[in-house]
């Protein structure tokens, strides 16, 4: 506001005898950047600090709002909707106010409920997409008179396409008859409620009213947050969240039975409500299994591989590397565009930030996560607040894994392990962590890893042949890839270079020989050799 005939200065005569009267509203950036520079403008106004309203005040406006918003939409508003607006905004919206985060959700959900009632579903319209992709594919064969038998397959895939469209087209139906019959007030509407919510555990097309469920519908594709997360607490054992990990994870039962433990008690909502869901360090050899339990926690805590935030923190050895993670400070190059950290747990909150080789990390680096472990929040360089509190922590370390071969009891391990972690990292620091030792791979354990990696190139084979080709795994081979991964130190790492090295290469001449037949490949390990066999259909028969 510099100048002599802005609106500043035309404003202050008048504000100085009295003449006008003004109630004027900002934001404290804004009052900083403006308000203060100009401290004749600022003496004329009585500054009044508005504070976002607590929850109970929050729920109090939005059922004054809600009237208005039954009126604009046509629905009816359910006041666990209100409640739920205001509790799940809170909790997992945290770069907006209240009431204004609670209001947006419930407007969007009302909005929702609306569409609902007379619109088609989305499943509905991704069936039909699916068929019209289908029929034009079709099309294409049957006019070119080439590839007979993925016609058949098309023509099937069609068939059973079309089956489910009319399924879910029923329900549909269905489930917009107990809707007329609830919003109606007949005899029936109390059975046709109970019998809506059944089907909508199964899956939800059209709503009666605005709900809590209908809230967390919207706010799950808002953050990107399982709807699992937001429903009322799930009902799976401690011993179903450890088996969902062993899927994954082959070995290491200690560590996935603590994981699990504090899964079980973050899906109860017990956790604490200022720190991240679960702080993990997780010390061993290279290749037991470190990094995909990172990845299995992102699939059983979170909606799948896009919920993994992988930091190599080999690239922050130096200081000056803290930038990168928060964002370059004022007046710096790329001040105002965010850091890796912040911005990526920011877009997506409910992760799983996995620091791969933590120890590398510059002493300061690793400083800059006290805030988060402690606090469950972190600020960036603009001085925006970036929320953790749904974030699994997981720093993977080889500190102390040459000790593993020589100390073989659970204490014992542990003992020493964390002693050479202390030697690195400091007390306060390993006070923080919930440290988690993983032991070297037996051959059973790297047999089975094999035989996990093995089943997938069996898939590629018959995605890439088109079903033509049949890949069939003898045991001998399996045995022998996880045998020669026990003599290397890579652990099961070393199964994908054997895989890549002696495998895939005799795979890909037999495929590329017999390209466009039909018969079964064998792969098999004899004579200290790994080998592909061929055999067409006709042989396999006879």
């Amino acid at each position: 506001m510099a100048g002599q005939n802005d609106a500043a200065n035309m404003l202050k005569p008048a504000l100085s005898r009295g003449q006008l009267q003004v109630i004027a509203a900002t934001t404290w950036a804004e009052y900083k950047s403006i308000f203060e520079k100009d401290a004749a403008l600022a003496r004329r106004f009585q500054l009044i600090k508005v504070e976002p309203p607590s929850e109970t005040s929050a729920i109090a406006m939005l059922r004054h709002v809600a009237p208005l918003l039954e009126r604009h939409h046509g629905v009816t508003i359910l006041h666990e909707a209100i409640e739920a607006a205001v509790r799940l905004s809170t909790r997992y919206i945290i770069d907006r106010q209240l009431p204004d985060k609670s209001l947006a959700l419930l407007d969007t959900a009302c909005a929702r409920v609306a569409l609902s009632q007379t619109h088609v579903p989305h499943a509905l319209e991704d069936l039909d997409a699916q068929l019209a992709s289908l029929g034009s594919h079709r099309d294409w064969l049957a006019r070119e008179k080439r590839e007979v038998r993925l016609l058949e397959e098309l023509v099937n895939t069609q068939a059973r396409l079309q089956r489910a469209r009319e399924d879910v087209y029923q329900q549909w139906q269905q489930q917009r008859a107990w809707v007329q019959e609830t919003l109606a007030g007949l005899p029936a509407g109390d059975a046709a409620s109970r019998s809506l919510a059944e089907a909508h555990e199964q899956q939800v097309m059209v709503h009666a009213h605005v709900d809590a469920m209908c809230v967390a519908h919207v706010l799950s594709g808002w953050t990107g947050i399982p709807l699992g997360k937001l429903k009322e607490r799930t009902q799976a054992s401690e011993t179903t969240l450890l088996g969902q990990l062993q899927t994954y994870v082959a070995g290491q039962e200690p560590a996935l039975k603590a994981l699990a433990r504090k899964l079980f008690i973050t899906r109860a909502g017990l956790q604490a409500p200022d720190k991240p869901a679960g702080v993990f360090m997780l010390a061993g050899p290279s290749g037991v299994g470190k990094t995909e339990t990172a990845l299995a926690l992102a699939q059983v805590y979170g909606s799948g591989p896009e919920s993994l935030i992988t930091l190599n923190m080999s690239e922050y050895q130096e200081a000056h590397t803290v930038s990168a993670l928060k964002g370059a400070p004022a007046g710096y190059v790329g001040y105002g565009k965010g850091g890796r950290l912040t911005e990526a747990v920011r877009k997506r909150p409910h992760c799983v930030l996995l620091l791969d080789e933590f120890e590398k990390a510059h002493p300061d680096v690793r400083e800059m996560f006290y805030q988060v472990l402690d606090k469950g929040w972190m600020e960036d360089a603009e001085g925006q607040r970036v929320s953790f509190h749904d974030a699994w922590v997981v720093m993977t370390t080889n500190v102390g894994s040459e000790l593993l071969t020589e100390c073989r009891a659970d204490d014992e391990v542990m003992s020493h392990v964390r002693q050479a972690c202390a030697q690195v990292f400091k007390p306060a620091f390993m006070g923080r962590v919930n440290l988690q030792v993983y032991q070297p791979l037996c051959l059973e354990q790297l047999m089975a890893i094999a035989r996990l990696k093995l089943d997938k190139i069996v898939d590629r084979v018959g995605e890439a042949s088109r079903g033509y080709m049949q890949l069939v795994v003898k045991p001998a081979i399996v045995k022998a890839i996880a045998t020669a991964c026990r003599v290397s130190e890579s652990g099961a790492r070393e199964i994908d270079e054997l895989i890549d090295e002696h495998v895939l290469p005799e795979l890909a001449r037999v495929v590329a020989a017999e390209q466009g037949k039909t018969g079964v490949l064998t792969l098999s390990f004899s004579k200290n050799r790994y080998q592909c066999q061929w055999k067409n259909l006709s042989a396999v028969e006879a």
